[in-house]
């Protein structure tokens, strides 16, 4: 099952959820390119360089966990970098990188291997278009502009990060439309997803028509 969307539609939130009701793998690829783009900066790799940072897409050590309390957890190249990757400045980072064809080249065989029995829940921007375009069953969520960007704040403010919320609002609308108009694996819905638009719904409920679809279209 693939979950793509736009920042702040509550993807990442709602795949985590699905994967662990269905018993399922999970990858978040938004948080891959967010780790790349953290190796370049630590290698000393610009982030316009393509040919160095895929180069780092394909040989760095990268692990996803949980923590006791089934909280995140994400190690490159052998250190703990969870926080570090969850930050506006990571955010923007991996648009920027995920727009280099070299290095969404260089992911997209490692991405097909998180594949494995039972099943995947993919989230991501290009899982449903790009990266897996036999799945059975595609989603595409989305939010309003003001929706997502309150989310996001929210999230900050209990992280104790401050922010206001006309700079996400802005940083959120410069990423869609890097991430829309890029030349390779541009954000859109496939024309076989389910579009659905959380606006004002929990993620209670998000989660709920999610997994209502993938049980009808899968009958598990």
């Amino acid at each position: 099952m693939t979950i793509d969307g736009p920042s702040g539609s509550g993807k990442g939130t709602v795949s985590r959820a699905a994967a662990r009701a269905l018993g399922w793998a999970l990858l978040d690829s938004g948080a891959l390119y967010r780790l790349v783009a953290l190796a370049g900066r630590q290698a000393g790799v610009g982030l316009d360089d393509g040919p160095g940072l895929a180069q780092l897409a394909k040989a760095s050590d990268i692990r996803f966990g949980s923590d006791p309390s089934d909280q995140e957890v994400v190690w490159l190249d052998g250190k703990e970098v969870t926080g570090a990757i969850r930050t506006e400045e990571a955010g923007n980072d991996a648009s920027k990188v995920a727009a280099i064809p070299v290095v969404r080249a260089a992911l997209l065989e490692r991405q097909r291997r998180f594949a494995v029995p039972p099943g995947l829940v993919a989230d991501g921007r290009d899982m449903g278009t790009v990266v897996f375009p036999q799945a059975e069953v595609k989603i595409f969520l989305t939010a309003s502009a003001a929706e997502r960007a309150a989310r996001r704040h929210k999230q900050l403010k209990e992280k104790g990060v401050a922010a206001t919320l006309a700079a996400l609002s802005l940083e959120i609308a410069e990423r869609d439309q890097r991430d829309m108009n890029r030349a390779i694996a541009p954000l859109v819905p496939g024309a076989d997803a389910i579009l659905l638009d959380t606006t004002g719904m929990s993620v209670d409920a998000v989660v709920e028509r999610v997994l209502g679809v993938a049980r009808g279209r899968l009958s598990i």
